[in-house]
């Protein structure tokens, strides 16, 4: 299956799905090049944004123990890589762990496909929620969302340069 993106010469577009994942008052996020996130990826297509999440975990925790909840967020994020436009759309789901055995719940752990060579790792980071607002994470309202998460699902858009 192919990712559902694309980037030309003059823009890009990427269709993303990410996890709320929240225990113990901390939320997971991953770290990549410098930037917090909700973990996730790339939809491929014919597949649904919970496949997505299901299938992320398992590559990067190396176990499926994550049940996937009730969408939560959607995100129109438009932001420039490599000197050109890109938009990205992100549907987030409320996450919740069926086994906590496979997961570290330490500060942080490696994705587990750079055990070996962590030149381009991507760290997971178990944040505390009241500390979000310290930090630089994408969306950067994060924090904001998580106090109010309820029963509605939250829209928004960010514009960034």
């Amino acid at each position: 299956m192919s990712d559902i993106s694309y980037s030309t010469d003059k823009n890009g577009f990427s269709y993303r799905s990410a996890g709320i994942l929240v225990h113990d008052g901390r939320v997971l996020l991953q770290m990549h090049d410098g930037e917090y996130a909700f973990p996730g990826g790339s939809v491929a297509f014919g597949e649904t944004t919970a496949e997505t999440l299901i299938r992320e975990f398992t590559e990067e925790i190396g176990e499926d123990i994550i049940e996937v909840g009730e969408l939560k967020w959607v995100w129109e994020n438009f932001y420039s890589w490599n000197n050109k436009p890109y938009h990205q759309i992100c549907i987030y789901h409320l996450l919740k762990l069926r086994d906590t055995t496979h997961i570290p719940l330490s500060d942080k752990f490696i994705h587990k496909e750079y055990l070996e060579d962590d030149g381009n790792a991507v760290w997971f980071y178990w944040i505390p929620i009241d500390e979000l607002e310290n930090i630089s994470v994408h969306p950067s309202n994060a924090g904001e969302l998580l106090q109010q998460i309820d029963g509605t699902v939250q829209h928004f858009i960010e514009r960034r340069k």
